[in-house]
């Protein structure tokens, strides 16, 4: 046996005979073995090739031109000093047999390989060259060069050392080659007989589809399973049968057609979306509202809202009446950031038993994410809905539509007006995609929208919205949410166990009213999260501190000095401020209006702090009312020829605007010229007209809590919103006084402090 540097050949099989130049550094070797390896493993038998010249490569590489000489079977291995694998090889020189079957199959293969080139159009130059091979093992060898032979074959025709068996071998792989191309052939000639004016496009695809009948692959098998697929999806008549109609046109054009993939994709999407499954429904009223209790506080219109749907599907099942699919749930939740309004979704779902989808819709502006694309274009999808009802398995899902006021409009349509149909309870029951042009019900599932601000979404979309609003959180439902909720969450973000730490509820009324204002409770949380972070550093650092209770040290070492001051008596305090009640898209606010006056020649009215148009008019009717009743106000009428007047609204980044801080404004003047500061702990809203008429606003139960959070105690607000004080909480209720309104003379007397000297004295 001789020893031998082992060069593995990846995926590639070299025979004796063959001459090849490979990237391996080959020097002071005379002869090497090359052995093939797949994944890591060894064939048991290589080529020994001689070391012909040693070359560098194009790139600065080394190489070695090899020339195959025999087989050699790989023995032990081992490393020589360079490290490199070397192996015992004994050399197996192939042998010339005489017997008279080595004599029949080398004539056999003979003729096989010279049908197949002649099938391959060869011009004799290869055929003269197998004829010059006289012996038998060359011979065999030659199928190495076959293009068709596979990796495995090549190997298992290499490790066959005896000449007969091989040669064997090597022919039946030329059979199999020569059976190929003689079907191959008696396919193109039929095919070309009856096409001979085709394009070789038609050409190419006919012989598929002859090669597959050859094979008994057909496009039957395709056809029956999506057959299969249709029957199981339980699709209502009209969706089966334009199921069949596709399956019926894939059937005629075949499996090679160019309408075949988009065909099969549309299939498949009709196939997915869950036509006969739902769902099964909790029908327990007092179940329902438990869930909903655990995992949200307060919310009741929203929760009794669907303790109500249940209730009623509940006696319609138990009374045998057949569903309605106009009865559909759709809630529009309305408010400020930080609400619930999203958490809420998936605890209805989970309090029905049903499945829930989130479908964000802020900044969608393609028509198409709704309704889906026609199938006429590459790449079509259907749309949102379609995916989320497969998204959630069943036909009765919970979807949640979130930000539903942010949904834009450009060139490619407005989403806004394809939801029409979809939260139409009287029209989704045949709500159609453009993708699956079939008609799909969407009676059972419970939408719920989100929005911040009803403005700006569409009327038409709008009125078919049952529309619930989030008002905000008092400052007790704030302290019951953190204690029950906010605080156990962020505890057990950080680490913390629930005996290690705790906060009593002044320490959470210090958080709510010196760190936070918002109508939510997201900013809240973050401050919670601060505080106990804070408080895990410290039990991490030294275990024997806990268990903790959080103190207004604490709070104040996490969250810093305060951030939020009550300064209603402070801004009050001098004639010409007034304190006025707002409300945002973050919810309920104090704005504080101030008014001036200074000499001039040039009377008139100055506005500033980014009024809108609406605020404007309001300010110069407020004028105008003071001036057409100075009299009664006790003011010197000669004034407003002498002064240039200047009314200001603080916080002059953020933009302002609507009619409700009329009263607000004619307050302020008033105060100013009659020399008679605003109570400090007086807040108002409501429009005033030129007759001095005060006219009923919006939000008021936003405008409540934010006054009620900013300590205020005292409310005027119009006659005609008497009745929205129904919607403040009682505990808001019990702590505020309330003065209905229909005049701004009213307004004055209870907002004004009494004359402290001769009014007019800006004279």
């Amino acid at each position: 046996m001789t020893s031998l540097l082992l060069i593995p050949l990846d995926d590639t099989v070299v025979f004796p005979t063959m001459d090849v130049t490979l990237p391996v550094d080959a020097a002071g070797e005379d002869r090497v073995l090359l052995v093939p390896r797949h994944e890591g493993e060894y064939a048991s038998v290589g080529t020994i090739a001689t070391v012909a010249q040693n070359v560098r490569l194009p790139g600065g590489g080394r190489g070695a031109m090899l020339e195959g000489i025999s087989r050699g079977v790989a023995g032990a291995a081992h490393t020589d000093h360079a490290g490199r694998l070397r192996v015992e090889v004994e050399e197996r020189v192939d042998n010339v047999p005489v017997d008279g079957r080595t004599r029949e199959l080398e004539r056999e293969y003979r003729a096989t390989v010279e049908e197949i080139l002649e099938l391959r159009g060869d011009d004799g130059r290869i055929a003269s060259w197998v004829r010059a091979i006289t012996e038998p093992g060359a011979l065999a060898d030659t199928s190495g060069y076959a293009p068709d032979l596979t990796f495995e074959q090549k190997v298992q025709l290499l490790e066959k050392v005896d000449v007969t068996e091989r040669l064997e071998l090597a022919l039946g792989y030329q059979r199999e080659r020569l059976a190929e191309l003689q079907v191959r052939a008696k396919i193109r000639e039929d095919v070309e007989s009856g096409a001979a004016k085709q394009q070789r496009e038609y050409v190419l695809r006919k012989q598929m589809e002859s090669i597959r009948r050859e094979l008994g692959e057909d496009d039957g098998s395709v056809v029956d399973e999506y057959r299969t697929k249709i029957e199981a999806a339980n699709m209502p008549d009209e969706v089966r049968e334009q199921a069949e109609r596709e399956l019926a046109r894939l059937e005629r054009s075949g499996e090679q057609s160019g309408e075949a993939q988009t065909i099969r994709t549309y299939l498949d999407v009709l196939i997915d979306v869950p036509w006969g499954k739902r769902s099964e429904d909790k029908l327990d009223p007092t179940a329902t509202r438990e869930t909903l209790d655990a995992d949200h506080a307060g919310l009741n219109d929203v929760k009794d809202r669907i303790v109500e749907y249940v209730a009623v599907k509940k006696l319609r099942e138990e009374r045998g009446i057949s569903a309605d699919k106009r009865s559909g749930a759709i809630l529009t939740l309305i408010g400020p950031p930080g609400t619930g309004k999203t958490s809420i979704g998936e605890s209805i779902a989970r309090a029905m038993g049903r499945e829930f989808v989130r479908m964000s819709l802020g900044g969608v502006r393609d028509e198409a994410e709704i309704r889906g694309h026609r199938r006429t274009y590459i790449g079509a999808l259907p749309g949102r809905l379609v995916r989320a009802l497969k998204d959630a398995g069943t036909m009765n899902p919970v979807i949640l539509l979130d930000e539903v006021d942010k949904v834009g409009a450009d060139w490619r349509g407005d989403p806004s007006a394809a939801l029409l149909e979809v939260l139409d309870p009287a029209q989704n029951s045949t709500f159609r995609d453009h993708y699956l042009d079939v008609e799909l019900d969407l009676s059972e599932v419970v939408f719920i929208a989100t929005a911040n601000q009803a403005e700006t979404i569409p009327g038409p979309l709008l009125d078919r919205m049952e529309v619930i609003r989030f008002d905000g959180y008092t400052v007790e439902e704030k302290v019951a949410i953190a204690r029950d909720y906010l605080f156990a969450r962020q505890r057990e973000r950080n680490g913390l166990h629930a005996e290690e730490v705790v906060a009593p509820d002044g320490i959470l009324r210090t958080v709510i009213a010196e760190y936070t204002r918002e109508a939510g409770v997201r900013q809240l949380e973050r401050e919670l999260g601060k505080v106990l972070r804070k408080t895990a550093t410290k039990i991490a650092t030294d275990p024997s501190i806990a268990p903790v209770e959080i103190d207004l040290d604490a709070v104040r070492d996490a969250l810093g000095r305060q951030k939020v001051f009550h300064e209603a008596a402070q801004r009050t305090a001098v004639p010409g401020v007034a304190t006025g009640l707002s409300v945002t898209g973050t919810g309920g606010d104090v704005l504080f209006i101030e008014a001036n006056a200074t000499k001039s020649s040039k009377p008139g009215l100055q506005l500033t702090g980014q009024l809108g148009d609406v605020m404007k008019e309001s300010a110069r009717i407020a004028l105008t009312f003071v001036r057409a009743h100075a009299e009664e106000l006790g003011i010197d009428p000669d004034i407003f020829e002498r002064r240039e007047f200047h009314m200001h609204v603080p916080a002059g980044a953020i933009p302002k605007d609507g009619p409700s801080a009329g009263i607000t404004m004619t307050t302020a003047l008033a105060s100013l010229l009659t020399d008679r500061p605003v109570k400090h702990t007086v807040g108002m809203t409501g429009e005033v007209t030129l007759q001095g008429r005060v006219l009923p606003i919006g939000g008021l139960k936003q405008k409540v809590l934010a006054a009620h959070a900013a300590g205020l105690t005292d409310v005027i607000l119009p006659e005609r919103n008497r009745g929205d004080l129904d919607d403040v909480p009682q505990d808001v209720r019990d702590a505020m006084t309330f003065h209905p309104v229909m005049t701004v003379t009213e307004v004055l007397e209870l907002a004004l402090e009494p004359a402290p000297k001769k009014a007019g004295s800006l004279a």
